[in-house]
This record gives C-alpha cells, structure tokens and sequence, in this order.
C-alpha cells in the first residue's frame, strides 16, 4: 500500500509540472501576441544582464589561468630537462660539481613552489568565486517562470472578475492562487534584487586580489630563480677559467672560394699595361659595377672667368689652387639598389661607403682575398663589385686603419665573415 501510495504521489505530481508547463505555454504566447500584459523589472533585467556579463568574464579568466598554469608546468618540466642534461654533461672531475647539481635542485623546487602556490592563491580562489554563479543562475531561472505562473494566475482572475457570469467560488479560489503564485515570486525575486548587485560590485575586489596574487608570485618567483641563475653563471665563469683553452670559438660561414682578388689582380696589371697606340685605358662604361658613383661638383658663386660648373675635378696633389667647391657625391648600386650609406659626399672614406663593423673577435684570414681581423678592428664596409661574388654571411670592407694609411682600395680591401662583428655605425 506504502508503494502504491508513493507512486499515485509521484504521478500525482508529475501531472501537476506537465501542467504547469502548459499553462505557462500559454501564458508566454499570448504575452507574445500581445493579448495579456506581461510583469516587466527594468532594473531587475539590468542585473541579470550584469550577472551574465561577470559570469563570461569569470569563465574566460578561469580558462586563461588555467592555460597559464598549464605552461608553468610545460616550462618546469623544460627546465628540468635542460638541468638535467647539464648535469650528464658536467664530468665529475669538472670543479663546481656539486655547485650546479644543487642549484639545479633547488631551481626544481622554486618551480614546484610557484605552481602549488599558483594553484593555492588563484586557481582555488577562482573556482570559489564561479562556484557561486551556478545556484544563482538557477534561481534567476526559476524567478522567471514564477513570474509568469503569477501572471497567469493574475489574468485568469481578472477574466473570471470581468466575466458576465460571476462564479464567487471560482473567483475566490483564483484569487487565493494569484496570493500563493505572488508570494513566491516575491519571496525570490527580494533575495535576487539584493544579491545580483552584491555580487556584481564584489567583482573588482576579487580581481584585484587575483592579480595581485599572481602579480607578486611571479615577481618572488623571478627574484629567486635570478639568483640561482646567476650561482649557475659564477660556477661556469670558474669552469671556463680552468678550460679557458677549450673555450668554444666562433666560426665563419663557409665560402665558395670564388678567389676575388685574383681577378682583382689580374683586372689591375690589364688596366696599367700599355695599350696599342699608346691610348689610355677607356673607363668603365655607365652603369657597370666597377664604374665610380657619380660625382657632381658645384662651384661658388665666382669672378667673371672662373671654372664652367659641372667639370671634373683636376687629378692635382695640391688643392690649395682649386676654387672653392661643393661636393655631391651620389650613393653606389649594391646588388641593384641604391645604399644610402653614410660616407656619400664624405671624402675621408671610401666610394660607397655603407657602414662600420667592429670585429668582436679575432679572425684568420683563410684566403688572400679575406680580411685578417683582430677583435676591436674597425672595418668600413663598401658594396661588391659584383653582387654575384658575395656569399652568403660574408661582407666587403677595408680596415679603418689600413684606408687611412693607404687611401687605396686596391690594396687593402677583402672580404670577412659577418657573425665575427657588430655594426657600430
């Protein structure tokens, strides 16, 4: 009988939802056509446009803090990897040993810290705070059908009060239900009137302690782990010390060997033998990778009788004779561009002057075409002739100090390797 009695109760009650269901149905679709008016909260639509605008934000910054905290562990898990191969590699006569084993040790630690700590101070505080919005949102919900089932009870007692045959007893019972129907709904939407905006003003503290925390973990986190790196780096100082010649030494790139000044050479002695007819030797044509960047001289306003702007300036030792002159000296092609490199109209460095380099370490010339450099050499960098010839990591130029002395390109310039210096200019 008890079973019989539970089961007509549970089928007693599942008829009562499905009806329900129904009348609020029915309820919202005459709302929608507009034939019953519907229970409108303006400043409780607000709130609830605010809750769904804080839950978004919360969700996202769970979601990224969760994915930052994925990477910490991806990066303790690298580093580890990284110290444990130092560890394989650092032979056991090697001095500092023990040194680089325990830091490493202790930069495992300082990760595991910072995650757990991570996992304390944020995530936890995180779930917490979204832990609240479920409940909430389910009683937001459930505000609304309550505010439709007192709108329906509302019309149906209207109706029977506007009816030309009044049923007092079916007026008395629908008034009682619209009482129940706006009671509860009452009793719900006071609670969610004052909790939504607490909740919502309750947002910028909780993200100024989350950012806060995570701010000032990573910075202790950084503090310590710079230190243990720079144990690391005194215990290697002392290492390379003691094996300084076994140090590792910088490479050049590999060339093609195209022998550039060979035909440097042989381009030469062709241009200074004699020519038949004893003519001199014609230039290089217009355009040509050997040909001069053009120049252009323009004279100061001069005395009837002075030189016809635009003539080539005298091949004179002495300048003392010339008339004063400006000097517009246009930029070389390189690899068929035009460089504007610094040294245009600077008559103490080289044609096509791009920039300077400053060799960083020493380097032997392989070759007779290449460069012999000693770290802290100044080298002017010049395009090449031919693009063609140049390899790749390789440059043209000639030593400041050689160009002083000489002035002469011929003799001094040669090629070196790019990574052996820095650009200074």
């Amino acid at each position: 009988m008890a079973e019989m009695g539970s089961k007509g109760v549970t089928a007693g009650k599942i008829a009562s939802n499905v009806q329900k269901k129904l009348t609020r149905a029915q309820e919202k679709v005459l709302q929608k056509l507009g034939k019953a008016d519907e229970t409108k909260d303006e400043q409780f639509e607000q709130c609830v446009q605010n809750f769904n605008k804080q839950l978004t934000e919360g969700t996202r910054l769970q979601k990224d803090l969760r994915t930052y905290l994925a990477s910490v562990k991806a990066m303790h898990e690298a580093s580890k990897k990284l110290n444990e191969c130092l560890q394989e590699v650092y032979e056991p006569d090697w001095p500092g040993r023990d040194e680089a084993s325990k830091i490493a040790e202790n930069n495992d630690l300082l990760w595991l810290d910072y995650h757990q700590k991570l996992v304390d101070q944020a995530l936890l505080t995180m779930d917490t705070y979204l832990g609240q919005f479920p409940d909430i949102k389910s009683r937001i919900a459930k505000r609304g059908r309550k505010l439709v089932d007192y709108d329906s009870a509302r019309h149906h007692y209207e109706s029977l009060q506007t009816a030309k045959k009044k049923d007092e007893a079916k007026i008395a019972k629908a008034e009682e239900e619209l009482i129940k129907a706006q009671k509860v709904f009452e009793e719900m939407n006071v609670d969610l009137q004052e909790e939504l905006p607490s909740l919502w003003n309750s947002r910028v503290g909780f993200y100024v302690n989350t950012f806060q925390s995570i701010a000032g973990l990573e910075e202790n986190f950084h503090k310590e782990m710079s230190k243990l790196n720079q144990n690391l780096n005194d215990v290697l100082i002392s290492l390379e010390k003691q094996h300084g010649s076994n140090t590792f030494t910088v490479k050049a790139q590999p060339r093609k060997k195209t022998k550039l000044f060979s035909r440097l050479r042989r381009k030469k002695n062709s241009d200074n033998a004699p020519a038949k007819g004893n003519k001199s030797p014609s230039p290089p044509p217009d355009g040509s990778p050997a040909a001069t960047p053009e120049i252009r001289v323009n004279h100061e306003p001069e005395p009837a009788g002075a030189a016809t702007p635009g003539a080539a300036l005298p091949k004179s030792p002495s300048q003392s004779s010339l008339p004063a002159v400006v000097v517009e000296t246009f930029p070389a092609a390189v690899n068929g561009t035009v460089e504007s490199g610094s040294g245009a109209g600077r008559l103490d460095l080289p044609p096509g002057f791009m920039f300077k380099v400053q060799a960083q370490h020493d380097y032997t010339a392989t070759d007779t075409d290449e460069l012999q450099l000693k770290a802290g050499d100044v080298v002017l960098v010049i395009p090449f002739q031919n693009p063609e010839e140049q390899d790749e990591g390789w440059l043209m130029g000639v030593k400041e100090s050689d160009w002083n002395q000489h002035k002469e390109l011929d003799k001094c310039r040669g090629v070196f390797p790019e990574n052996f210096t820095e650009r200074v200019q």
